[in-house]
């Protein structure tokens, strides 16, 4: 009955939102005017077809309002009258007094932006920026690296907390639904993936960086029931990939986290999402020399029905320097070898970019993008994947390897334009040498033991690069103080404009096609999340996010 409900109905300006939530076939598409996922549709695209801003107008675009969003469990005295109270759950005790981080992505619905940190969420009008309402969790502990956003469906609010909770709100009002348990932070799990709500099912991965398996959720979105479990890694024996690793142990120990959101392709009902490092990182004899460690480091293919894995795609076999898959993947469905093919890209953290077809997770193309990736043989192997050069992992002596600890992308996202055919990543060129330091085949932190000392770069850059060819159109090194950082990930318009961030506080607009900067503004802090955009009352915003604060721009 439920899948026989309608989910949203879109007009040419408006996102109507229903009782069970965003419909997948318009998630799949660019929206009109709203954000109601983590890459703005289920493609990862993070591509909009709103248009009035635009390359013959942004260079009027001006601030129009910033939000400082301020963390913890509010006042304890009397509420003033225009401040909304801030609501509060939780099961602990523990009270977050750290600096708020904008790191994840801002839902637009209905002309309401809801806002994420660890332990808090805002809910926000999407034309000024006032405070509707606010809730906070008081954790029991955990880690506060960060909160990647919520999800929605209909009128209830999903995201997860630093123990490890699920929580669902009421979206209007902001009032705690329910809240469930995904994880002990005792054992080190740590959630920070914004859940992505696909029909009825609420998806969440995990983090971890002992060595614990790697799993994805699915739950129900009314009553918060586990519909399935995925593990990233082999648990019993007979299953699926345990000839990979050095035995059974190895195995259950071995990490894979999918730790930032997928994509989803509603026609297969595949939902298609990157995994983590093996664990111990490092330290590999532990996990067998030379196996492949599945599923570790590699794009997965899931039914979202069943929670079954149709294929998978491994972009680092055997990792050993924790450069997971964790992008979230971009699925396009264009010309490929002279016919139409529906397609998954990726750029990996060890320097690599891959195309797959997504119905059947065939291996179609790799490349290098990152000019100083130095750790495989220049050949590829007979599956497509760069082949590791022993002498660069991690030796007592030490080992010169580019890239550094944070790769050469990471987790913000990539962006990708249907106008100019070209996937757009964050992409940075580091040095490093890297040391065995423990002798202990586990180690500690799950890492297996290592020091690493940073010794050169080359830089941050927007990296622009041909699906078809693999070969980088256009790439522009970021003006900035700073020689090198994570840069916050990107946003495409059908306006002819990429908005992206730096670490030195600027906010541009480029061109597109060529990496011409056409309009610019300095923040004064590092940008923290991936630009957005949104329409309300017939008018565009672009949004982004430095540290605690909001920045909404429009047209003057």
């Amino acid at each position: 009955m439920k899948k026989l409900l309608a989910l949203v109905f879109v007009t040419a300006a408006t996102l109507v939102v229903s009782a069970q939530g965003v419909h997948r076939d318009l998630l799949h598409k660019p929206l009109a005017d709203a954000w109601p996922t983590y890459s703005g549709d289920y493609s990862g695209k993070r591509y909009s077809a709103l248009t009035q801003i635009n390359q013959r107008n942004v260079k009027t675009l001006t601030l129009a309002w910033t939000r400082r969003l301020v963390a913890g469990p509010g006042p304890s005295g009397p509420v003033p009258p225009d401040d909304p109270p801030v609501i509060t759950g939780g099961e602990g005790d523990v009270v977050y007094g750290g600096a708020t981080i904008v790191k994840g992505a801002v839902l637009s619905v209905n002309g309401v932006l809801y806002v994420t940190a660890p332990d808090n969420v805002w809910a926000l009008d999407a034309n000024d920026g006032h405070l509707l309402w606010r809730y906070f969790w008081k954790t029991k502990g955990g880690t506060h690296i960060g909160n990647r956003g919520a999800g929605i469906w209909g009128n209830y609010l999903f995201f997860v907390t630093p123990d490890n909770y699920l929580i669902s709100l009421d979206a209007k009002t902001g009032k705690e639904r329910w809240h469930k348990e995904l994880a002990s932070f005792q054992q080190q799990y740590f959630h920070t993936m914004a859940p992505v709500v696909i029909d009825n099912h609420v998806l969440v991965g995990s983090s971890n960086d002992l060595d614990m398996p790697g799993f994805l959720q699915s739950f129900e979105p009314e009553t918060g029931e586990l519909q399935w479990k995925w593990y990233a890694t082999p648990q019993k024996a007979g299953d699926p990939g345990l000839d990979t690793w050095k035995n059974l142990d190895a195995s259950i120990h071995g990490g894979g986290h999918p730790w930032v959101p997928g994509a989803y392709d509603p026609e297969t009902r595949l939902y298609i999402i990157g995994t983590g490092n093996p664990t111990p990182a490092y330290t590999s004899a532990p996990r067998g020399e030379g196996l492949e460690n599945l599923y570790t480091c590699a794009l997965v293919a899931i039914n979202v029905d069943t929670g079954k894995m149709a294929w998978y795609y491994q972009t680092s076999p055997h990792d050993t320097h924790d450069w997971d898959s964790a992008q979230t993947p971009v699925l396009v469905d264009g010309e490929f070898g002279g016919r139409p093919r529906k397609l998954v890209l990726t750029a990996a953290r060890n320097g690599y970019f891959f195309v797959v077809d997504r119905v059947t997770g065939e291996h179609l193309l790799t490349s290098k993008f990152s000019e100083s990736a130095n750790w495989a043989r220049p050949e590829l192997n007979a599956k497509g994947q760069p082949i590791r050069i022993p002498a660069k992992d991690h030796h007592i002596a030490g080992a010169l390897v580019s890239s550094a600890n944070q790769g050469a992308a990471n987790w913000p996202p990539p962006s990708y334009s249907p106008q100019t055919g070209l996937f757009y990543v964050p992409t940075t060129e580091t040095y490093a040498l890297y040391y065995l330091t423990e002798p202990d085949p586990r180690g500690a932190l799950g890492l297996g033991g290592k020091d690493e000392r940073s010794v050169g770069t080359a830089g941050s850059y927007l990296t622009a690069i041909d699906y078809k060819t693999g070969k980088i159109v256009w790439k522009r090194r970021y003006r900035t103080t700073a020689n090198t950082g994570l840069t916050a990930g990107f946003l495409t318009t059908a306006g002819r404009l990429l908005f992206a961030g730096d670490v030195g506080g600027n906010f541009v607009a480029y061109d597109p096609a060529n990496g011409t900067p056409l309009w610019h503004t300095q923040l004064g802090a590092n940008t923290t999340n991936a630009p957005e955009t949104y329409m309300v009352d017939g008018k565009q915003y672009v949004l982004v996010g430095a540290g605690d604060t909001l920045y909404a721009f429009s047209l003057y």
